[in-house]
């Protein structure tokens, strides 16, 4: 166990002070994983959110495939920086400043279609149950569910310990493939989970990829 550091602050200092080409996980380019999903007929234009969308740059890309989407950070500098992108690129996205642990019987808004991409592994294991049970509440009942995070077999920041700290002073939870299907199984189907290797920013990671469906 490792100290919870205060996840706002910490992204809003992230989005604000560092460029947004020095951020690890902000690549402008779309993951060939979730290129694939949509090409394929996967995923077909719908009503989406992107959880934990950073500087909105695949809520943006999906939006100019003809999906509806809803971008959702903590971080409000995020959003910011996420809704001048929409306006660049001419597509029309939401997006809202919304902490996902945080209590969402307020927000009304329901998705077909819900994804987050490196989010996970942000959220310590005490804080998880509580987030996927905001996920499964934002999803209509036929939806579907598209999580990445990083496999503890992944060599990155050191590949040892299930918590590590990244050169940003971020502190990341590896997980295995058994843990979460043992925690996704308490809200979703779990319809494929297996471990990945995706590209990276600076360098290939070992993720675990599942596709789930709302019990």
């Amino acid at each position: 166990m490792t100290d919870k550091p205060n996840i706002r602050e910490q992204m809003d200092h992230i989005y604000r002070d560092i460029p947004l080409p020095n951020i690890p996980w902000n690549v402008e380019q779309p993951p060939p994983l979730l290129v694939e999903a949509v090409e394929s007929g996967k995923i077909k234009p719908c009503r989406a959110v992107d959880l934990g969308c950073g500087a909105g740059n695949y809520a943006v890309w999906l939006a100019g495939r003809g999906f509806d989407v809803t971008g959702i950070d903590i971080s409000a500098k995020a959003i910011e920086h996420a809704r001048k992108l929409a306006t660049v690129k001419g597509v029309a996205c939401r997006f809202v400043v919304l902490d996902l642990l945080g209590d969402l019987s307020n927000y009304r808004e329901r998705f077909d279609f819900a994804y987050d991409w490196e989010l996970l592994h942000h959220i310590f294991p005490e804080d998880r149950e509580r987030y996927l049970r905001n996920v499964h509440r934002l999803l209509r009942p036929d939806g579907a569910y598209f999580s990445i995070c990083f496999s503890e077999t992944d060599p990155s920041f050191g590949g040892r310990n299930k918590y590590r700290k990244t050169n940003i002073g971020t502190t990341l939870y590896f997980s295995s493939e058994a843990e979460l299907r043992e925690l996704f199984e308490k809200c979703f189907t779990v319809s494929d989970l297996r471990t990945v290797e995706i590209p990276g920013k600076h360098g290939s990671h070992l993720v675990i990829a599942a596709w789930l469906k709302p019990l």
